[in-house]
């Protein structure tokens, strides 16, 4: 397209600047390094915490009960590994979808990766282009710029020679040469650019119900720590003894493995759909999707394969059809910088008429048209023939109206004895009809019936006629596809907020008609996705709850979208909504069984700091019982698979069941400890207090496993043989004497045994009667062989 003699830089003046450091790296990469890692999963809060809890029980003289430590090395090791595992999976995808820019460099046009552009380069860029860089313009034919993601800008501003364009921006129609002025840190919106490399955890409603969960206990763990610290000193006859309880009960309060078992969580998912060639730029991307209820589809490339092939023409008025295909191989032939459309039209026909271009008109997706003017020869516009035929004959509309009802993509040749800086004014001749096929996706209709089976509803909105949109989505299985509506008749934000809710097929939309139905349905409480793959997508796909893109999309779609189909599959969505549906249910198991043992640590101790009597566990004991009631099943099920619908509310239903199941957890514990003791009579011995202890810790467990096959629900033989594996483990350590002299475990006697199996019964069936006594905590139901075969998978 080069209009005017430009060089670029040489070779050697590229490597020059390369070295000085006038090139356009990240100063700050958006990942992670590797010592990053390390030190956010190593010194952290909750690690900090039993740290200092290990250095206490070291000071008291009692390094057996240290045993808890080995959970901050563990939780630092997987948290580690599997983040850098999951940085280095998303990295290779990633060097699928990075931008890529044309630059001109000894006096020919090459492509280069976004972070090789080097200041004073000259690059050449066209529709659908991402801005990486700051430049001066050298050259445009009608080049126009969307800055509304760095201004709010709503509409796109021509750029003349000597404009200024910005990098975070994109090309909304036209081509151009710009100089590049700033790169790098110097840039205006560097960080855009490389957006794709984000690997980040980010506000969504599971972190920040943790993040509230865990704020609340970390303001009442030191006064009950406080309070039982005290009470100890009192009871106990040497203060090591003291420290000794009080470190056991801090111990059990900190929900040392939630944050863990969150973010692995996380990471697998994002990691199991990396799998499948679909790249998440945030670590939230695959909870969002499954607490999506509308999903707005694009049709060309979205909903269609977005493979455009030329089909046949129509000829209209005088025009035959050899001399309509020339024009049109003229018009085509013109176009500097194609898109698909024309491209296709370009391949299929031949420049036969050797007319000299005196203007030309990029095709823009607003006004619906492309134009080129011939010296001599007047003005011809291509475009939508409901735009282009408006004041043709009926005859012409007819036959654009009916070929658009079969399916057929239908554009309009026309001419208009004006010249081009007039616009579309003035009597039109219409020449031809262009019919274009593109297919539909041949998984499109199987992976939209399971997103209206699983609730989710669909808007198909196109900037395509209406009709051909209606007929696509139709094929496609869309429901409810009859009802469409052009959005041209959709003049103010009443019409189109009434519209974009009863209605569920749109054509002719505009990029700003696309961006307000998305925040219409946002208003009514909606979670909105949008899928595209073009320049047109860019607004809605960034104001959407979550922007779907196509890996063969335009680079600015795919720039502002949270989720990329590199591989273009329709299909990975479903993958997607099952990895969130799994991350978001088994985050809510786990955090249950976690804030229950919170719950009933915090219990026993203000219980134990009022009465004045021993702790009833030791550290080691607690350490036990976390282990094989909370720590290995919760990190089984958080990788489990799990298909249940997806709720709002995750906190309220936590608190829900955890806060009483805790309660009846230390209550019975406190009982059975109480008894224990009044039956070895006032003055206990240490191996008396060893079996309360040990009455204690059994009862515990027991009421631990119970709370986990309760969350489980709903129940498969391998839930089942998870809790009967764990029990199977506890009653190993209490029969080889080396294991239970070191967690300091005493045989119970017959009267002991039946009293905890007594106790520990009624304490379960309270537990499993909490899901059907409080509203809202059980899931709802769902088809229980289709979840059977899924949760199998």
């Amino acid at each position: 397209m080069k209009g005017i003699a430009v060089q670029g830089l040489t070779h050697e003046e590229v490597i020059e600047r390369t070295n000085d450091g006038r090139v356009n790296k990240d100063p700050e990469t958006t990942s992670r390094s590797t010592w990053q890692i390390v030190y956010a999963n190593v010194f952290n809060p909750v690690n900090a915490i039993m740290l200092a809890l290990f250095v206490l029980i070291l000071v008291a003289g009692f390094p057996a009960d240290g045993l808890f430590v080995g959970v901050v090395i563990s939780n630092s090791v997987i948290g580690v590994s599997q983040e850098i595992y999951a940085r280095r999976e998303l990295e290779k995808l990633q060097l699928l979808n990075s931008p890529s820019v044309r630059v001109i460099r000894n006096g020919a046009e090459e492509e280069v990766a976004a972070d090789e552009v080097v200041q004073d380069d000259l690059v050449v860029t066209g529709a659908g282009d991402q801005i990486v860089v700051d430049g001066d313009v050298l050259e445009t034919q009608g080049l126009e710029i969307d800055e509304s993601l760095l201004t709010g800008e709503s509409d796109p501003i021509a750029k003349e020679v000597g404009d200024e364009v910005l990098s975070g921006s994109f090309v909304n129609a036209g081509t151009g040469i710009f100089k590049v002025t700033r790169v790098g840190a110097d840039s205006y919106a560097n960080a855009l650019a490389l957006e794709a490399k984000r690997f980040s955890l980010v506000d969504s409603e599971l972190r920040r119900g943790i993040n509230s969960i865990l704020r609340v206990l970390m303001f009442l763990i030191p006064p009950a720590g406080a309070l039982l610290l005290f009470s100890l000193l009192d009871v106990e006859d040497q203060w090591q003894n003291a420290l000794q309880g009080s470190v056991a009960a801090a111990v059990a309060m900190v929900p040392d493995g939630l944050v863990l078992l969150t973010s692995l969580s996380f990471v697998a998912g994002v990691v199991a759909i990396a799998r499948k060639r679909a790249l998440a730029k945030e670590l939230a991307t695959v909870e969002l999707l499954a607490r999506v209820d509308t999903l707005c589809l694009d049709k060309t490339g979205t909903i269609t394969t977005g493979e455009i092939s030329f089909g046949d023409i129509i000829p209209l008025g005088d025009f035959d059809h050899r001399s309509a295909l020339e024009i049109l191989g003229s018009v085509a032939h013109s176009d500097p910088d194609p898109n698909p459309t024309m491209s296709a039209v370009a391949v299929a026909t031949k420049k036969v008429l050797d007319w000299e271009i005196s203007s030309f008109e990029p095709f823009n997706s607003a006004r619906k048209w492309s134009a080129v003017e011939f010296s001599g020869y007047g003005t011809f516009f291509f475009g939508a023939p409901d735009i282009l035929l408006e004041n043709a004959t009926h005859d012409a509309q007819q036959k654009a109206q009916s070929e658009a009802e079969r399916g057929r993509r239908v554009l309009a040749l026309c001419k208009i004895d004006a010249p081009l800086n007039e616009g579309f004014q003035g009597a039109v001749d219409p020449i031809c009809l262009i019919l274009l096929d593109d297919t539909v996706r041949e998984d499109a209709p199987e992976i939209l019936r399971f997103f209206a089976d699983q609730g989710v509803e669909l808007k198909v909105i196109s900037g395509d006629n209406t009709a051909t949109v209606a007929t696509v989505a139709a094929t496609a299985g869309v429901p409810n596809c009859d009802n469409s509506i052009d959005a041209r008749t959709l003049d103010d934000e009443k019409k189109l907020s009434e519209a974009i809710k009863e209605s569920t097929v749109f054509g002719r939309v505009t990029p700003h008609q696309k961006r307000s139905m998305v925040a219409s349905l946002q208003a009514e409480g909606h979670v909105v996705a949008m899928t595209g793959d073009g320049v047109n997508d860019v607004l809605a796909l960034k104001d959407a709850d979550m922007g779907i893109a196509m890996g063969s999309g335009s680079s600015a779609s795919r720039g502002v979208a949270q989720l990329v189909l590199l591989d273009n599959s329709f299909s990975t969505l479903p993958e997607v909504l099952a990895q969130g549906r799994k991350v978001i249910n088994n985050i809510e198991r786990v955090a249950n069984l976690f804030v229950t043992k919170a719950a009933y640590a915090l219990l026993l101790t203000a219980l134990i700091g009022i009465q004045g009597i021993e702790f009833p566990f030791l550290p080691r004991q607690l350490t036990l019982i976390g282990t094989f009631s909370i720590g290995l099943p919760g990190l089984v099920l958080a990788l489990a698979p799990n298909t249940d619908l997806v709720r709002s509310g995750f906190l309220q239903r936590v608190l829900r069941f955890s806060v009483p199941a805790g309660a009846i957890a230390a209550v019975t514990t406190w009982i059975v400890y109480l008894k224990s003791r009044d039956w070895a009579g006032q003055d206990l011995s240490n191996t008396e207090l060893a079996e309360a202890r040990s009455a204690a810790t059994i009862a515990l467990l027991v009421i631990g496993l119970v709370v986990l096959v309760v969350v489980s629900r709903p129940l498969r033989l391998w839930k089942v043989g998870l809790a009967i594996s764990m029990a199977g483990l506890h009653a190993c350590i209490i029969a080889v004497p080396f294991t239970r002299d070191y967690f300091e475990l005493e045989w119970l006697d017959g009267k002991t045994w039946l009293m905890v199996l007594s106790s520990t019964m009624i304490a379960s069936v309270l537990i499993i009667m909490i899901q059907r006594v409080i509203p809202g905590i059980l899931p709802k139901q769902q088809n229980t062989s289709e979840t059977t075969s899924r949760e199998a998978q």
